[in-house]
């Protein structure tokens, strides 16, 4: 009887062992899973890469977020560029316009991609607003301590050379982005104004999307260099931009040119978009300004040198 007491109370008190064993680790594990997830979302939210791809990517690193979040970038430019050599021909003729307006100085930049969908993704949009930076930055070394206006265009070939401020050129983000959003991306083209002191750029972007608040972004855009005027010159700059996106002129004119109809294509003599009764010429005497240039973008035109 005293020998199976003994062993009774050996078994329970192994019985107390194991479960506060089992207990401890029941709350490790519990507190492991906790962290592990919480990683995995802050990877997710940082990257924008899929739950799958970031849960792979720590736990190749062994929970080391650095680690994981720089090979899941290496691993979408390597699929972005294998992505961009089989999506080149596929057509990209949606996106969106970016401009970006300074001191004294502004640009204007067009990126394509085969959907509107994925022009009102965020890491699209970010593309955007990296090549507006990417070109303003370009010409403002290049134009430094020169006076004078300056136009001047760049081509896709030329922006993809562009250096972006995280490293790296503007076509290594581009494959990055088309590996992110599987479908093809293309950069277009980008033009760049600066004006001297008394001059100034007004800018509208017709159809914008909001999520990027230092570059504006559209379906179409136009800057219009102009010289005077009254009030705000930002008000100002942009009822003629908000003109020239909506009558698409195609030359400057004289102040002092009529209307010859309906199909009038020079600027200073077509009718005033936000008043008829007057031509954009009469109606900038009134206001003691002059435009000097403008340029528009429509996302996905033909340029001169494209074949239909």
């Amino acid at each position: 009887m005293a020998l199976y007491c003994v062993l009774r109370s050996i078994r329970t008190d192994f019985s107390k062992v194991c479960l506060s064993q089992n207990v401890q680790s029941v709350h490790t594990s519990s507190a492991l899973l906790s962290a592990e997830k919480a990683l995995l979302l802050k990877l997710r939210k940082s990257t924008g890469y899929t739950f799958i791809n970031c849960k792979k990517a720590l736990e190749k690193f062994d929970n080391d977020i650095k680690q994981a979040e720089s090979w899941l970038h290496e691993q979408a430019q390597k699929e972005g560029w294998s992505k961009a050599s089989r999506l080149e021909g596929r057509r990209a003729k949606e996106g969106l316009i970016g401009q970006l307006v300074g001191d004294r100085a502004a640009v204007m930049v067009e990126v394509n991609c085969e959907t509107d969908f994925v022009a009102r993704n965020e890491k699209f949009q970010q593309l955007v607003r990296d090549v507006a930076l990417a070109a303003m930055a370009h010409h403002r070394v290049k134009t430094e301590g020169r006076s004078g206006y300056v136009k001047s265009l760049l081509s896709a070939e030329e922006l993809s050379r562009l250096s972006v401020p995280a490293g790296g050129s503007l076509s290594d983000q581009l494959a990055l982005t088309i590996g992110r959003l599987g479908e093809n991306v293309a950069l277009k083209r980008a033009v760049f104004l600066g004006v001297p002191a008394d001059w100034h750029i007004g800018s509208y972007v017709h159809g914008p999307v909001s999520g990027q608040a230092d570059v504006a972004m559209g379906r179409y855009g136009a800057l219009v260099v102009f010289q005077g005027g009254q009030g705000s010159m930002e008000i100002l700059g942009r009822k003629l931009g908000q003109h020239v996106v909506g009558e698409a002129p195609l030359s400057l004119g004289n102040m002092e040119d009529l209307p010859c109809g309906d199909s009038e294509t020079r600027l200073l003599a077509q009718s005033f978009l936000l008043d008829p009764s007057r031509t954009v010429g009469q109606y900038l005497t009134e206001q003691g300004a002059r435009v000097l240039d403008f340029i528009r973008f429509q996302c996905g035109e033909q340029s001169s040198n494209e074949e239909e």
